[in-house]
């Protein structure tokens, strides 16, 4: 379950680390009623990364901009989401941008402190270090301080990246998080460090003993419609799952196949949908209704293999279907069989693309998920 950046803040803040003092505001007249100086950072609060390259972060320098800019960010859509509250914080002067995230690694099964000494928006393009260390039990401050030697020559700044991981380790364990990052994490002007973005995701197989987890589950099932069970009704095999990357695909194997293959990018599939059993029409428009429809599908892969299908008709379909559509996740196809060349031409002309194989198709998918 990834949590909205206020509520990830909040748990940073009881476990002892500086964050912004924010307000949660719902409408954009909202902003002259709060006590604060400028200029200001608005934010919106939706569950999805990449808000920043989306526009989803503006600075307001007075209490007019801010209004402005509040009605603009509610009015817009990230993430396939609409904003329903926007966090509202100083626009912190600091002098460097640091990432230091945890995460769950299966490999050594546990858990993984990553650092990288320049953060922000294009933290993607470089390396972290790893400390991969398993246990909580097993972390060891030592071992992180060598590590970090290389990256940092500040001894104090060292040490203080060294007692915020050892603090993201405590707080991972009593929340059951698989995921926290901090980017940027800043450095102030008198060495202090403030994270200035909190993304966290916990663990909802942890529900069980995390009582706050189990609630927004059950809330997350009353907002939304029953998209699976719609789905079975109309002759499709779905089952749903957790992830961020929708499916829509014709034959269990060709599933599968697309499934692993997200998985193995570091995101996680939405659901197993195959249309095989209604290769209709009207099967894929409710494959893509169900779709739109699930709040935690960021963006959706349609992989389709036509051996008695014919593929040129599918993509004639594809496109009366994206022609009506009014959801703004992104799509990306991989469509493959009989009539191929002929679906080429039908989607170029539709101003679709068909990609030419699974990989990159999957590759496309995976970078508008994290595009946001």
């Amino acid at each position: 379950m990834l949590m909205t950046e206020h509520a990830g803040k909040s748990l940073l803040a009881a476990h002892g680390i500086a964050v912004p003092r924010g307000n949660l505001i719902r409408k954009g007249n909202q902003v002259r009623s709060l006590k604060q100086s400028y200029p200001v950072a608005l934010k919106v609060q939706v569950p999805s990364g990449g808000r920043g390259k989306a526009g989803g972060v503006l600075r307001a320098d007075d209490a007019e901009q801010a209004e402005a800019a509040a009605g603009q960010l509610l009015q817009r859509e990230f993430g396939g989401e609409r904003a329903q509250t926007l966090l509202v914080e100083p626009w912190v002067e600091h002098t460097r941008e640091l990432y230091l995230g945890l995460t769950v690694d299966g490999q050594i099964g546990g858990y993984v402190i990553l650092y990288a000494p320049t953060g922000g928006v294009d933290v993607e393009h470089q390396e972290p270090h790893k400390y991969a260390f398993g246990s909580p039990r097993e972390f060891r401050a030592h071992a992180l301080r060598e590590l970090l030697a290389s990256a940092e020559a500040d001894d104090a700044l060292r040490e203080r990246i060294v007692v915020m991981a050892r603090r993201l380790v405590f707080l991972a364990t009593a929340i059951d998080a698989i995921t926290i990052e901090i980017n940027p994490l800043a450095v102030l002007p008198d060495g202090k460090l403030l994270a200035l973005d909190a993304k966290i995701v916990r663990d909802e197989a942890a529900a069980f003993r995390q009582a706050d987890v189990a609630e927004e589950i059950e809330r997350s099932r009353k907002r939304e419609p029953r998209i699976v069970a719609k789905a079975l009704a109309g002759n499709l095999m779905m089952v749903g799952l957790d992830g961020e990357v929708g499916l829509i695909s014709g034959g269990a194997g060709m599933t599968m196949a697309a499934m692993d293959m997200i998985a193995d990018t570091g995101l996680r599939p939405a659901c197993f949908l195959d249309c095989s059993s209604n290769p209709t029409p009207a099967g894929y428009q409710l494959a893509f209704e169900a779709l739109d429809a699930d709040r935690k599908v960021k963006a959706i892969l349609v992989s389709i293999f036509g051996g008695g299908t014919h593929i040129d008709r599918v993509a004639k379909v594809m496109n009366e279907i994206m022609q009506k559509r009014k959801s703004r996740k992104p799509v990306v196809f991989r469509m493959n069989g009989t009539g191929r060349d002929q679906a080429d031409v039908v989607m170029q002309q539709a101003g679709l693309q068909n990609y030419p194989t699974l990989e990159s198709a999957v590759d496309s998918v995976v970078a508008a998920v994290r595009a946001g």
